[in-house]
């Protein structure tokens, strides 16, 4: 039986979500399963709309873009206004509370943490937000392992910021293992 999760990961450029759906992507690939991952943004450099695609399946991917996505991760309001409609009913909408309101109503599983804030207040620096996301969005979806999200970032950070990131991608499990609880 195939399996697929369609993935949109969004925000604001410069959050780093078009990283986050590449690593998110690569681990995936070391846990033995299929991947694509798809990107688009504005035409600024910083504070335009950002968004990474990432299609996991056990299976061939026949088509690279999302058409029913069971996961959304918005970082801005702008992001959760686009995308969050897209959503599965069934499916499992991540919000960075810090910078997104909560809709009022929504059929799918929410889950909501101040990334941000949190990446600032814990680690100093808010620039690794879109690792706390994905921390988070592995601990609640369960659709890659930890070791090998671990293994993709290392793999794509600068020299220089592997503790840091480690930290963000451990504070991200352990939020979103809280905000489910």
């Amino acid at each position: 039986m195939t399996q697929t999760s369609e993935i949109i990961l969004s925000g604001s450029g410069g959050q780093g979500l078009i990283l986050a759906g590449q690593i998110l992507a690569e681990a995936v690939i070391r846990d033995g399963k299929n991947a694509v991952q798809t990107q688009s943004y504005g035409p600024e450099a910083r504070g335009g709309a950002s968004k990474a695609e990432v299609i996991i399946s056990n299976d061939d991917i026949d088509y690279p873009k999302v058409t029913k996505p069971d996961i959304v991760l918005a970082m801005s309001q702008e992001a959760l206004s686009r995308y969050a409609g897209e959503l599965d009913p069934n499916g499992t909408l991540i919000i960075d509370s810090t910078y997104v309101k909560a809709p009022a109503q929504t059929d799918a599983r929410m889950i909501s943490a101040p990334f941000s804030r949190l990446a600032k207040e814990s680690l100093g620096k808010e620039m690794v937000a879109n690792v706390v996301a994905l921390g988070a969005l592995a601990a609640v979806t369960g659709v890659v392992s930890m070791e090998s999200l671990n293994q993709a970032l290392l793999s794509r950070i600068p020299p220089g910021t592997e503790v840091l990131n480690k930290k963000a991608l451990e504070l991200g499990w352990k939020s979103a293992r809280q905000a489910a609880a």
